[in-house]
């Protein structure tokens, strides 16, 4: 009986670091795609992100503040960055309570991490 329990706790917590994993990040074609933060990622940012709340220099949920180049740079250099605008499996899907951004949009903020995250 005790192995039979002993086995049964083993593959439970298996099962369990499997569901946990998270999901790649999908990469985009940035083929003459070259956003930078003052250019068209700022505005993103400050739209669904960096807003009363949420991620802005006030509230900073989860301790993240994306109302600036600095810190917006900052996170970027982590996979939650993308992976929560991806909604990928592992990942806290952001913006939280609304719809995921379109791909066009989640392509550029892709782009602007591959390419360095440049300000202007």
């Amino acid at each position: 009986m005790k192995k039979i329990n002993s086995t049964l706790c083993i593959s439970l917590i298996l099962a369990t670091l499997v569901s946990c994993k998270k999901e790649s990040i999908i990469e985009y074609n940035c083929a003459g795609i070259s956003p930078t933060y003052d250019g068209e990622i700022k505005a993103i940012l400050n739209t669904h992100c960096a807003t009363s709340g949420c991620h802005n220099a006030s509230s900073k949920k989860a301790g993240i503040n994306l109302s600036d180049y600095t810190n917006a740079k900052n996170e970027s250099l982590n996979d939650r960055f993308l992976g929560s605008v991806q909604h990928l499996k592992g990942y806290d899907d952001m913006p939280k309570g609304e719809s995921k951004l379109d791909e066009a949009t989640i392509q550029k903020l892709y782009c602007w991490v591959q390419n360095g995250s440049p300000q202007n």
